[in-house]
């Protein structure tokens, strides 16, 4: 076990509870570091600032709280080579002034090449130092953004469709290239990987070496990805009021073997985190469309739903008004007239009304996605 302060706590806590049935709060975790410090073995945790060894401790409790509250798992050890290397340190342990950042019980400040400066008048709160498996160094300061505020209402509404060939649809019939930015990288990866299956097992140096050569191809894929990824949901933001998005199960899409590298490398969890997080401070509306609706199948001309429609399937004619469809668009001219009708409503799109497919005679909207709602006419009466 790796001898950190978590660590160290997590297996008193553990301990304290399998064999005494007693919990252990932070308060006593923090008092078991100060005892730590102080033995020969454990005397190197002195030689750091104990801010961020208080919030390893204060996470943990979090974990604890987590577990307890039945949001998350049992806390596990961390791992030399598996866990991110982080430190978390707060406004009484470093001095950030004109760009130059020293951190507790340093003389020196870090060396820092900065992305970007920090806002105009902002005051870093939190500094969090961490190491990413490539062996690069990050820093990353939580502080108040005064220029992210709500953007101007507008009255754009856009239907959004994820995909593997083109990474998303608009229901304005526009279609964003799939990058595929690990297919790129599939060569130069395939090949260093072979290079570090035959290094022998263990922490030599040379196995290290072919280690950090995986990682890094792996971080540049991951940095082109996100970075394709804000660019484009920023836009998506931006220029519209209201995003409708399919609830896309992707934990389970990826168990498809034959879709999963691809599914993985379009990153739609991702994709959909960024426009949460951007909608709720751009004060705009995400509407996500139940995983259930059948927005491939039904048409958005006449409401015509037809009965099978493989994956292979990328054009069809609608067989009750004769109108031709581009499959993806038409899934997406279909999410946002749910999303519309759902927030017309005020009615959350859900499974539980998929019978009575048909199309809305006040909204052009799908019936079953606000089933019941009295503000609908149903077009079976």
């Amino acid at each position: 076990m790796l001898r950190l302060p978590d660590n160290l706590a997590l297996a008193a806590r553990t301990e304290a509870w399998t064999r005494r049935q007693e919990r252990v709060n932070y308060n006593a975790t923090s008092a078991m570091l100060t005892v730590w410090k102080k033995t020969e073995e454990l005397a190197y945790l002195s030689e750091v600032s104990s801010v961020p060894l208080q919030q390893c401790l204060r996470h943990l409790q979090g974990a604890f709280v987590n577990f307890w509250q039945k949001r998350g798992k049992y806390p596990r050890f961390k791992s030399r080579k598996k866990s991110r290397r982080s430190a978390e340190y707060t406004s009484s342990a470093f001095r950030y002034r004109n760009g130059v950042l020293t951190l507790a019980k340093m003389t020196d400040p870090l060396e820092i090449v900065w992305s970007r400066p920090l806002p105009e008048g902002s005051v870093p709160t939190t500094v969090t130092v961490s190491q990413d498996p490539a062996g690069r160094w990050f820093v990353s300061m939580l502080c108040e953004d005064a220029s992210v505020k709500p953007l101007p209402v507008t009255d754009a509404v856009v239907g959004v469709d994820a995909g593997i060939t083109s990474l998303v649809t608009l229901s304005t019939g526009e279609k964003v290239t799939n990058p595929k930015f690990e297919r790129r990288d599939r060569v130069r990866l395939a090949k260093v990987q072979r290079e570090l299956s035959r290094k022998p097992t263990g922490d030599g140096a040379n196995r290290a070496k072919a280690r950090r050569k995986v990682a890094r191809i792996h971080a540049r894929i991951a940095d082109r990805r996100r970075d394709h990824l804000h660019k484009l949901t920023t836009r998506l933001v931006r220029e519209n009021q209201t995003i409708v998005i399919e609830d896309l199960t992707v934990r389970t899409m990826v168990k498809n073997h034959s879709l999963a590298r691809a599914i993985s490398d379009a990153s739609w969890t991702m994709m959909r985190s960024m426009l949460e997080y951007k909608a709720a401070w751009y004060g705009r509306n995400l509407v996500a469309v139940d995983r259930w609706f059948p927005s491939s199948k039904l048409c958005s001309a006449c409401g015509t739903l037809a009965k099978k429609m493989p994956l292979n399937v990328r054009t069809w004619t609608c067989e009750g008004c004769g109108t031709a469809h581009d499959r993806d668009v038409n899934a997406a001219i279909n999410l946002k007239a749910a999303g519309l009708a759902a927030s017309v409503c005020g009615a959350g799109v859900s499974s539980c009304c998929r019978t009575d497919l048909g199309v809305c005679r006040s909204h052009g909207s799908p019936d079953w996605v606000v089933a019941g709602c009295s503000a609908h006419t149903s077009r079976a009466s």
